[in-house]
């Protein structure tokens, strides 16, 4: 198991480097943030995408567009979901979920565990706890 401290914000860019490190050695492009409201999974991948080569003001919750698509340094896009507001699995197949997993393009999603049944097998998932003393404690298997 991995895990990353995370003390304050001023330590987001780090975490965020340790967590494409861990990204790059999974060889997985699917990325599943688990964590409470307001634990911070917007601005971890926000981070990321910044580690990734994305323009510091592109990177934003996708709440209401419920996907937001990034360029990046990458040949291929970022696609960031936050998937609070989804309902069913139905609704999730109906936006087309399952062809962004399978198009081998990052894929960062808040509120995955809505739609569990539709991860990929080698989804990553990265749990985040908020500590007593509000720093954050970031565990990947």
């Amino acid at each position: 198991m991995t895990t990353i401290e995370i003390s304050t914000i001023a330590d987001i860019d780090s975490a965020a480097a340790k967590l494409a490190d861990a990204l790059e050695a999974s060889g997985a492009t699917v990325v599943a943030f688990d964590g409470e409201m307001g634990a911070g999974k917007t601005t971890l991948i926000s981070a990321l995408c910044r580690k990734m080569g994305v323009a510091d003001d592109m990177a934003a919750s996708p709440t209401f567009a419920i996907i937001n698509e990034y360029s990046g340094s990458m040949p291929r896009p970022i696609y960031h979901f936050d998937l609070y507001r989804i309902e069913s699995i139905e609704e999730a197949l109906d936006l087309g979920l399952d062809d962004y997993f399978y198009s081998g393009s990052p894929c960062f999603i808040e509120w995955a565990e809505r739609i569990e049944p539709l991860l990929p097998d080698d989804t990553l998932h990265v749990a985040i706890k908020v500590n007593a003393d509000g720093s954050r404690t970031l565990t990947m298997p």
